[in-house]
């Protein structure tokens, strides 16, 4: 399947509301009709003070008394919350379209602890529940809680909202304050349900720091880091292949594997690997894509499994190594606990284990949750012996070399297992809830936490974080940073976080946040996010996971794309429009940009992971090497070409 542009988002029709006008002031016209008559009427009050309210004798006049008590048809100009509700309905199909949910209808944020009751007796007041959430109510269709979930889609031309609650909705409003009023409530309450403080200029200050200030107010930010790397990056030499406009997917080869695929581990030489269920299958690299059936290293052959206690499930991490004729499997405890005590060293070549490696210090076992190369290239070194481990408080080196200077060898019944040396490294003893890491291509190391924040650390310390950017809530599930680690690109649940390291030092030199503090001229981070729409349609438990750049690993080449995997999406931003602050798609928004501009690739079963191939495969009619997108039976390449 090929794949397509994101969704363009459909105008709301202004049909009906102009029919909708035209009767309102019919309406207002006999309600001054009305009102004039009634002020004609002499007052009896004196001698009908006595007597029983009469029962209207029909229907005409009830509605009339209504509308001279304005309940029934209140004016926009009475209700500042006032909004006409739309609803998306049709998908993705040719007959999706907006259609009027409530012509006229109001909004109402109030703090409960129900955030799905649909109890319409409920206070709607902002102090009703103080240990509650911040909720969203409109009408009576409408009640959600105010988060990032939400996918709020701001149109400030139009005056209009898009968001997600159990379903795709648009609010339109009928004036610019109104619409201001919304989206800055909007934001506040979402700053308090995120952090916990109310959102005020000091509480933001105690989340972010002076020094990120432009997390929460970007238009206070120094974007001109961005907009110099855009010109930079246009007149480099040096780029690969330039960027060309209406460039398509298209696909090249789908092929079946052996067994459920469980992750990629794509290599720069001859061959790429998938890693299944039952085992390791080797595959050919072509400039076009991989494919071809090699070699199959079966788990139950006897010596993965087998081999001992410490890893008896599926592989769910794989690391090339040794010019990539060495593979380091690591396996995790269950499901729910990402963690384990030691790893397997795979020779590619004999298809054999060949040792079963321990963590350990100071002569206690201790666990990693996540393991990866000394640098963007180090798989490419034949001599490498090193690798970096992650555990929650821990970040180190690990060497497979003995302490003496000897190559520990093959593992066998008299001897125990052996044990990684931990060359450098902290174990940090309060709480940092690491997560995940990558590195540039000189070794310097980017590592994601829980708590959101990405702490940047140089080639020489991995004791203290060079720069800390601070979180917007959300935990950063995977991180990845470019070869020469200008800009770090953290995945959420939600969207997609690219930060710019790059900063000006007092000496007017440009470093970036891995070799000095960064000071407090920083800019802006961007957001990466699907539009409500497709956010709906990817599934409400289908969260972005592993964004990654495209493969580099040359000083002045470029990563060009971003891709990341939501459900059975693969979602491919064009990186150069991403950095382009003139870009359409940050022209009427608020907050911090949010790119909403890329293509989609969609699968018929969920994406275990996508990944682009190594730069080197990007051959000269193309701008892009190929994209490689697996599910855990299928395995299918796509090329970026350019459309004639």
């Amino acid at each position: 399947m090929g794949g397509s542009h994101s969704r363009e988002d459909l105008e709301l029709s202004d049909s009906d509301e102009e029919e909708y006008e035209t009767e309102q002031e019919a309406e207002e016209e006999e309600e001054d009709n009305y009102e004039d008559s009634r002020d004609e009427t002499p007052d009896r009050s004196a001698s009908s003070s006595k007597r029983k309210p009469k029962t209207p004798s029909s229907l005409e006049e009830v509605e009339a008394k209504l509308r001279a008590m304005k309940l029934k048809y209140p004016s926009t100009a009475q209700n500042i919350n006032a909004v006409k509700l739309y609803l998306h309905v049709g998908g993705n199909t040719p007959k999706a379209k907006w259609v009027t949910s409530e012509k006229l209808t109001s909004y109402v944020f109030l703090k409960s602890s129900k955030i799905n009751s649909q109890d319409d007796e409920e206070e709607e007041d902002d102090d009703d529940d103080e240990e509650g959430w911040w909720v969203l109510k409109v009408g009576s269709k409408v009640r959600v809680k105010v988060s990032m979930e939400v996918q709020l889609k701001t149109f400030k031309n139009q005056l209009r909202v898009d968001f997600v609650a159990q379903g795709v909705w648009a609010m339109k409003f009928f004036s610019q304050e109104d619409y201001k009023r919304f989206v800055d409530k909007f934001q506040d309450c979402l700053f308090e349900n995120t952090h916990g403080y109310e959102s005020t200029e000091v509480n933001k200050m105690k989340v972010y720091g002076k020094d990120f200030i432009g997390w929460a107010k970007p238009e206070a930010a120094d974007d001109s880091m961005w907009e110099d790397a855009d010109e930079s990056f246009l007149k480099s030499p040096q780029s690969a292949t330039p960027v060309r406009a209406n460039q398509d997917l298209r696909e090249e080869f789908e092929e079946a594997a052996n067994g459920g695929i469980q992750s990629l581990a794509l290599g720069a030489l001859d061959n790429s690997f998938l890693v299944g269920d039952s085992g390791i299958q080797v595959v050919k690299n072509f400039s076009n894509g991989i494919h071809g059936k090699g070699v199959f290293v079966n788990f139950n052959g006897g010596n993965y499994r087998n081999s001992s206690n410490m890893m008896n499930s599926t592989p769910k991490k794989a690391l090339l190594m040794r010019a990539e004729t060495n593979m380091l499997l690591m396996s995790p405890v269950s499901e729910a606990k990402p963690h384990t005590n030691g790893l397997h060293q795979l020779d590619i070549e004999t298809g054999k284990i060949v040792t079963e490696w321990r963590f350990e210090k100071d002569g206690t076992d201790i666990t990693m949750k996540d393991i990866t190369n000394d640098s963007k290239g180090a798989q490419l070194d034949p001599s490498g012996s090193t690798f970096l481990g992650l555990d929650n408080n821990r970040l180190c080196r690990w060497d497979m070399r003995d302490r003496n200077g000897i190559v520990q060898n093959l593992v066998n019944d008299s001897i125990s297992t052996p044990v990684l040396n931990w060359a450098q490294g902290h174990q940090f003893s309060r709480g940092t809830n690491f997560q995940c890491f990558a590195t540039t291509g000189d070794g310097s190391i980017v590592v994601g936490s829980l708590d959101g924040k990405i702490r940047l650390y140089s080639i020489n310390s991995m004791r203290q974080a060079k720069t800390a950017f601070p979180g917007l809530g959300s935990p950063i599930t995977h991180v990845d940073v470019t070869y020469d680690g200008k800009w770090i690109l953290g995945t959420t649940d939600t969207y997609l976080i690219v930060i710019c390291a790059l900063f000006t030092d007092k000496a007017g030199m440009t470093k970036t946040g891995f070799n000095g503090r960064m000071g407090n001229r920083i800019a802006a981070p961007r957001l990466l996010k699907l539009n409500p729409l497709d956010s709906h349609l990817a599934g409400i438990d289908n969260k972005f996971h592993n964004a990654q750049f495209s493969w580099v690993t040359e000083n002045g080449k470029q990563e060009r794309h971003l891709v990341a995997t939501v459900g059975k999406f693969s979602v491919i931003w064009n990186f150069q429009q991403v950095k382009d602050g003139s870009h359409e798609c940050y022209q009427n928004q608020e907050g911090l940009k949010s790119c909403y501009c890329y293509k989609i690739v969609l699968k018929d079963d969920s994406i275990v992971d996508s990944r682009f191939m190594h730069d080197k495969y990007a051959v000269s009619d193309v701008p892009e090497a190929p994209l490689v997108i697996a599910t855990p039976m299928k395995v299918s390449s796509f090329s970026i070409s350019s459309k004639q």
